[in-house]
């Protein structure tokens, strides 16, 4: 048996067995496990299952087991399932599994559940509910965000090197073009990717979802014939108000989708309901949402551009001090959106280099814990495991292994990430053409060349990250020799 089934079968043990689970996501490390029954799951059981590094009690049961191996464990735990991820598992009557018993924990993951308990209690509020659907429609798309995110990097790198004469020739430039044709399948057709997601998340057929997201796109519309704004008679735009607006459509196509089947005869219940559902929300969306969302994502982008503007540096101390706390509290998805949308708009997103400076400053903090915990050992072997992926930006096993469990270092931590922000405020317009990747990942994907100040603020956050953290951050207790 292979450990990532191994670790799913385990998993689904200790939270009450393949029959109490309703629907299973993931993101860049976590297994998202929606419950039928919460009191079924033991959670204490499952914080000690091997390969385990935390667990997160919100609306959802999450689940840290790490980048790499995050995306295998939830897919085995979809084939036993039997329904494909992300989709709603039916209630079976042969929901008894035969599961293998577990060894002990390593202390690595030991140290971040225990101290994990305290931050995480399930807070089933109107709020939450709402991030838990933002996180469900966008954390399926993010392989697709950051391979697209990687060939976009690499194709400004050939394009920039074609223009300076240092690569020449029609084979490397039907090669990028190539490289090109496959990133864009992503961003041409977001629309479509989002509402397929977002009618799963509301209930509503993916396939009638995916119908509403790409007319968005007015494919077919002619430009001596437009489409007119109801407000302001101006010709709407192809994606105007952009996913914002695909998650408000598809919801309401949920809406009207659940109640048609109530009372459409079962006869001709696939045929009217879809039709119905298609042509209201249709309209609704064509002439309502887009001009409305279109509105607000034009105001949501020179609200950024202000703040940043006049904010400068202390915008960029702020947002880059507060991330951390926003990751924490699973806050962080609910950026998602309004990064596409600033992308869709400009081309690019100026928060995210920003916000990534707060892992940077982890890292920071990360190396200074290991210089002066050095008899540690317990310790410094959970930053060896955890300190590599937060150089690439993926910072939640430092978070829960490292820096929230000790406390002094998280505000440390903070204070590094704050000052990486400030550096990149200062400078300003410095953004990134797509999300996905973050850390040093991100020096490709800068856009205008300003991958230099990007690289000035990371730095940054190391340094202050480290200076902060090695004379104030340390606890005295983390000092004190320990065995593994």
């Amino acid at each position: 048996m292979g450990k990532e089934k191994e670790l799913a079968l385990n998993i689904l043990e200790a939270v009450g067995g393949i029959g109490n689970v309703e629907r299973v996501t993931h993101c860049m490390t976590r297994v998202r496990i929606t419950l039928r029954q919460d009191e079924l799951a033991d959670v204490e059981k499952l914080k000690k299952v091997q390969g385990v590094i935390g667990v997160i009690e919100e609306s959802t049961l999450q689940v840290i087991v790490g980048p790499g191996i995050v995306e295998k464990v939830a897919g085995e735990i979809a084939v036993i399932s039997g329904v494909e991820l992300g989709e709603p598992i039916p209630l079976r009557s042969d929901n008894a599994i035969q599961e293998p018993k577990l060894s002990s924990k390593e202390e690595v993951s030991r140290i971040a559940d225990e101290n994990k308990k305290k931050y995480s209690k399930r807070n089933d509020t109107p709020v939450k509910n709402f991030l838990k659907s933002i996180s469900n429609i966008f954390i399926p798309l993010a392989p697709a965000f950051v391979a697209a995110g990687l060939l976009a990097g690499i194709t400004a790198v050939i394009s920039n090197l074609i223009t300076a004469h240092y690569l020449s020739g029609e084979s490397w430039s039907q090669f990028n073009l190539i490289l090109n044709v496959i990133k864009n399948g992503i961003f041409s057709y977001m629309a479509i990717f989002v509402g397929i997601n977002s009618a799963r998340e509301f209930g509503a057929s993916p396939s009638l979802g995916g119908l509403i997201g790409g007319a968005t796109l007015l494919t077919g519309m002619k430009p001596e014939l437009p489409i007119r704004n109801l407000f302001t008679g101006e010709p709407l735009i192809p994606g105007q108000g952009g996913i914002i607006g695909v998650v408000l459509a598809v919801w309401i196509l949920a809406w009207i989708e659940k109640r048609l089947h109530k009372v459409i005869p079962n006869s001709i219940d696939l045929i009217v309901t879809s039709f119905l559902s298609v042509i209201i929300t249709g309209l609704i969306t064509i002439f309502l949402i887009m001009p409305f969302a279109g509105f607000v994502a034009g105001n949501l982008l020179i609200a950024v551009n202000w703040i940043l503007s006049v904010g400068g540096a202390f915008a960029g101390f702020i947002l880059g001090g507060i991330w951390l706390v926003m990751v924490m509290l699973g806050l962080h998805h609910i950026m998602t959106p309004i990064h596409i949308e600033l992308i869709n708009q400009t081309g690019m997103t100026v928060l995210l280099p920003i916000l990534a400076m707060a892992g940077a400053g982890q890292v920071g903090a990360a190396l200074a814990l290991w210089i002066r915990c050095y008899k540690n050992k317990q310790l410094t072997n959970i930053i060896k495991g955890a300190l590599p992926v937060g150089v690439l930006g993926i910072g939640e096993p430092l978070i829960y292994g490292v820096t929230l469990p000790l406390g002094k270092p998280f505000v440390t931590a903070c204070l590094g990430g704050a000052f990486g922000g400030a550096m990149i405020g200062y400078f300003g317009n410095v953004g990134a053409i797509t999300i996905g990747a973050s850390g040093v990942e991100m020096l490709l994907l800068i856009a205008d060349g300003k991958w230099w100040v990007y690289l000035l603020g990371l730095v940054t956050a190391y340094i202050f990250g480290f200076l902060c953290t090695f004379l104030f951050g340390v606890p005295k207790e983390a000092r004190q020799p320990k065995s593994v």
